[in-house]
């Protein structure tokens, strides 16, 4: 029986030069014998980079779920989200395919664009759903960025104890790419994990330590931890909100600029 294919899930917005940094990963990150493919959503605009990337296979989303079929006789897949799209929305989804298609997570990379960060402040909110998410934070875009701002960025998540790695990206290629594809957690979430945390509640749904003792025949309850992300209201919408990306994105960008 074949061996699982380690996907790699690559968050980020449309423009981000997604499919350039892929082009880097799989060259030289990849070790001699290993098979890669990259799956690219229908609605992303085609990329005069497509040309570079192996095995590209296109996948849909229809009525919230991903219609694509896991490529077999691989040992790599990229899994690239609609970057026009609701990350949070994907990753969801996302989860249960995987699961469904039998692959096994490598890591969830997250492609920052600098520049449309910087311009945009309303865009942090969207990033930091991202990187909630991710392994690893891919800094790309960075010319003409003040330092000032990129410090500050990073700040943003080292006062809040990310234990992601963030890394530079110049000229679309890393520094280490086999250290960025090492399959080894580093996010936040735990949606992933084989063994999610579970919360005990006693019978008035007050939250209790797991060893502590109850009393009589007081029942006490376990139920897997939601992601933060994930939690939605009485009205099924969201409790944490990000912004539309599709608002800070040029309606349509040029064939031949990099993903």
């Amino acid at each position: 029986m074949a061996e699982k294919p380690l996907v790699y899930l690559i968050l980020g917005a449309a423009g981000s030069g997604r499919r350039e940094i892929l082009v880097d990963l799989i060259e030289a990150g990849l070790a001699p014998g290993d098979r890669a493919a990259v799956m690219i959503s229908d609605q992303e605009q085609p990329d005069a980079r497509d040309a570079a990337l192996p095995g590209v296979v296109p996948w849909t989303w229809s009525d919230q779920f991903i219609m694509a079929t896991l490529p077999t006789d691989v040992t790599h897949v990229f899994f690239m989200t609609d970057g026009r799209a609701n990350p949070i929305d994907q990753v969801e989804v996302f989860k249960t395919w995987i699961e469904a298609q039998g692959g096994e997570l490598a890591r969830v990379l997250c492609v920052v664009n600098c520049q449309l960060a910087e311009k945009n402040p309303p865009m942090l909110a969207w990033y930091e759903a991202c990187v909630h998410f991710s392994d690893v934070v891919l800094l790309t875009h960075r010319e003409g960025v003040a330092n000032k701002w990129l410090s500050e960025f990073r700040a943003h998540f080292d006062k809040q104890f990310y234990p992601c790695l963030f890394e530079m990206v110049k000229e679309g290629k890393v520094k280490n790419p086999a250290l960025v594809l090492d399959p080894l957690a580093r996010r936040m979430t735990h949606v992933f994990d084989a063994e999610q945390d579970w919360i005990f509640t006693d019978a008035e749904g007050e939250e209790i330590d797991e060893d502590e003792e109850t009393e009589g025949d007081e029942e006490v309850e376990a139920t897997q931890a939601e992601d933060p992300y994930f939690v939605r209201d009485a009205a099924h919408r969201r409790a944490k909100k990000i912004p539309d990306v599709a608002k800070f994105l040029e309606p349509r960008m040029d064939a031949n600029k990099s993903e």
